[in-house]
């Protein structure tokens, strides 16, 4: 199966700016349209985004990729971020750009056609520095800008699984909170940080703590500890309507998983058509449990594993 992948310089994924949903899952799908078409990025030549390609990366309907792609076009231009890097005397420079140098909205096509602003470009494509890079479909259930913006802020640490401590002026910005919006700390943790933990840790492949940290006794930022979920529940987070029925489904089970469920698969009379007639109990039992290391052999047997008592999940 094919993985889209996003991949974006760290400078960007630090950097202070503010997208609406939609703009920013524009953004990852022009970034996938150029990796997966060979074109690249640059300056003069407009990346294609399809609304069929927002319809099935994101499960909404077709009326409703539409509109929402004509809006993310009439916003998107004047949409800008800001970031740091060095200068060549060592001094911090500080840098704002716009996202895009210009975007067309092809209503009878229903496309979008969108050029990155230079700015950015190195930002997106210099791969050979520090990035972070993940698969598309991990924020493809996220249904709030901000839980997007906490899971790239997240895995740009995924070697240590623990963020430092981010002062929480700082956090706010890098999130996408605008400085007139939610002032207030409560109403900001139940508003913003609460509903993006509970979004990324039950649709992503990882699963989010925070931490509150003080200076005296008022709180002055947050870190963060994330840990990898298992295989089987990443596919379950990322794509909630899997089910057995899935062309690619599979289970990897243990060695003494395997030796278990094959004895007992080997007794079931449905059973008896894998049988190859002389063979004993044990010997029969012995192949099943080889057959199921073969994901199309365990896709068919896996209806009688269920009756036996073996769980995927």
């Amino acid at each position: 199966m094919k993985k889209e992948l996003v991949v974006k310089d760290n400078a960007l994924i630090n950097a202070s700016y503010n997208l609406g949903l939609v703009e920013q899952r524009l953004i990852l799908l022009a970034i996938v349209e150029a990796r997966e078409s060979g074109k690249g990025i640059n300056a003069n030549d407009p990346l294609i985004v399809h609304a069929e390609s927002y319809m099935n990366q994101f499960s909404v309907h077709r009326n409703t990729a539409y509109q929402a792609l004509k809006d993310a076009c009439e916003v998107l231009f004047e949409r800008r971020f800001s970031y740091q890097s060095l200068s060549e005397k060592g001094n911090i420079q500080n840098h704002k750009s716009r996202w895009v140098s210009e975007i067309i909205y092809v209503e009878k096509e229903a496309i979008v056609k969108l050029i990155f602003a230079p700015a950015i470009i190195p930002l997106i494509t210099r791969l050979e520095k520090h990035f972070t890079s993940y698969e598309l479909k991990q924020v493809s259930q996220l249904s709030s800008p901000y839980a997007v913006r906490l899971y790239e802020i997240l895995i740009a640490w995924r070697s240590t699984g623990k963020t430092p401590i981010i002062d929480i002026s700082d956090f706010r910005e890098r999130i996408g909170v605008l400085e007139s919006e939610y002032s207030r700390l409560n109403n900001f943790k139940m508003r913003v940080l609460e509903p993006a933990i509970k979004q990324v840790s039950e649709h992503t492949d990882i699963t989010v703590q925070v931490e509150q940290h003080k200076t005296g006794r008022t709180v002055s930022g947050f870190s963060f500890k994330f840990k990898q979920k298992p295989q089987l529940e990443v596919e379950k987070s990322v794509n909630p309507k899997r089910d057995p029925n899935t062309p690619d489904f599979f289970v990897e089970m243990t060695d003494a998983q395997r030796y278990l469920f094959a004895n007992k698969l080997s007794e079931m009379p449905e059973m008896s058509k894998y049988s190859e007639g002389t063979e004993s109990y044990s010997q029969f039992s012995a192949r099943i449990a080889d057959m199921l290391l073969q994901p199309e052999k365990f896709r068919a047997f896996y209806p009688h594993l269920k009756r036996v008592g073996f769980q995927s999940s």
